[in-house]
C-alpha cells in the first residue's frame, strides 16, 4: 500500500523537488501539496494542491482527515538569516507547526512524520571539524534554538507516545529549480545565478568560510530514504547529521572559473558572517550511514557541473 502524503511547506526550496520525487515514486494522487499561498508553479499545478496555514491545528486536521493522510512532511519554516530579522515569528512557526504535527501522531490520526532539522542547531562551542552526531550543542540563532528545540520534542513524542517520527540535519543546500530562501548558506545557490548572469558575484561571507553543503538530489534522496526505512533501522530520533563536502567560496569560484573563465568573485561580509562562523565546517555522518545507509552521490566538481548546465 502506497502512503497518503501531506507536504506542509511544498513551495519551498526543499518541497518544491520532494514534492515532484514523491508523485513519481507513490503517484500524483497520493502525495497532497500545501503553502500558504497558492502560486503559479508545477507544484501547484502538476498535483493537489490546498492552501493551508502551518498555525493553524484545525486546517491541518482537516487535511488529514479528508485525503485519509499517513504521513507528513512538514517542510514549513523561517530560514536563518530571514528569521534573525523576525524572530518571534520565527520561533512561532518553527515550533507550533511542529506541536500540530507531533499532536496528529501521538492521536494516531497520521502514523509518520518526517520534520528537518539542520546544522544551525550546533553553535560557537561545538567542534568546527568532522562535528559528532551527539555533541555541545548551544546554537546562537533563532532558528537553531527553534531546531534544537525541536529536536528534543521529536524524542521525547517518541520516547513517551512512540510517535514516529524521522529527521535529519540538512546542511546547506544548492538548487537549481529554486531561487534563494533566506538562509546564510544561501550565498552557494546565488553564486552560480550571478555567474552566469553577470560573470561576477559580491560574496556576503568572507573567502575562507568553510560549510558543509549537499546537492539538493542527495537532499531529496536522504529524506525519502529516511522515511522508506524500517522502523527498527532508525535509532535516533532527535535529527541524524547529513554530509555530502564542505567548501568556501574560494573553492566554489574555483570550480566556477573551469567552466566560466571570466566569472570573477568579491567579498563584502555581512551580518551572515557570525551567523557562519558559529556553523560546523565538516559533519560526521557515520550514524547515517550505518543505520540507514545514507550515501551521497555529488561533490564539489560533479555539482557544478550540473548546476552550470541546468541553469545555462
Amino acid at each position: 500500500m502506497n502512503p497518503k502524503i501531506l507536504i506542509i511547506g511544498a513551495c519551498g526550496q526543499i518541497g518544491t523537488e520532494l514534492t515532484q520525487k514523491l508523485r513519481k515514486l507513490y503517484g500524483t494522487d497520493n502525495v497532497i501539496a500545501s503553502d500558504i499561498r497558492k502560486l503559479n508553479t508545477d507544484v501547484v499545478n502538476s498535483g493537489p494542491f490546498e492552501v493551508i496555514n502551518a498555525l493553524d491545528f484545525n486546517q491541518i486536521e482537516h487535511l488529514v482527515e479528508i485525503h485519509q493522510i499517513t504521513d507528513i512532511y512538514l517542510m514549513a519554516a523561517l530560514l536563518s538569516a530571514t528569521a534573525e530579522k523576525n524572530p518571534a515569528f520565527a520561533w512561532d512557526l518553527n515550533m507550533n507547526s511542529l506541536f500540530h504535527v507531533l499532536n496528529l501522531a501521538k492521536a494516531k490520526k497520521i502514523k509518520k512524520i518526517f520534520w528537518p532539522s539542520s546544522i544551525a542547531v550546533f553553535g560557537p562551542t561545538t567542534p568546527k571539524e568532522n562535528t559528532p552526531q551527539y555533541t555541545i550543542m548551544e546554537p546562537s540563532t533563532v532558528y537553531g534554538i527553534s531546531k534544537q528545540a525541536g529536536e528534543r520534542w521529536c524524542e521525547y513524542y517518541h520516547n513517551i507516545y512512540g510517535v514516529d517520527v524521522r529527521s535529519i540535519r540538512y546542511p546547506g543546500l544548492i538548487s537549481w529549480s529554486t531561487p534563494p530562501g533566506g538562509g546564510t548558506t544561501d550565498y552557494a545557490v546565488d553564486i552560480f545565478y550571478k555567474a552566469i548572469a553577470d560573470k561576477k558575484y559580491e560574496c556576503f561571507l568572507s573567502s575562507e568560510t568553510k560549510m558543509p553543503m549537499m546537492y539538493m538530489d542527495d537532499a531529496i534522496d536522504a529524506t525519502i530514504n529516511i522515511m522508506k526505512a524500517p522502523a527498527e533501522e532508525i535509532k535516533i530520533h532527535s535529527s541524524y547529521n547529513l554530509a555530502a563536502m564542505s567548501f568556501t567560496p574560494t573553492e566554489i569560484a574555483a570550480e566556477i572559473k573551469k567552466h566560466i573563465p571570466e566569472f570573477e568573485i568579491t567579498y563584502n561580509p555581512d551580518f551572515r558572517q557570525k551567523i557562519a562562523d558559529s556553523w560546523p565546517a565538516s559533519i560526521d555522518d557515520a550514524d547515517a550511514r550505518k543505520d540507514w545507509g545514507w550515501n551521497h552521490k555529488f561533490d564539489l566538481e560533479s555539482m557544478t557541473k550540473d548546476m552550470l548546465e541546468h541553469l545555462g
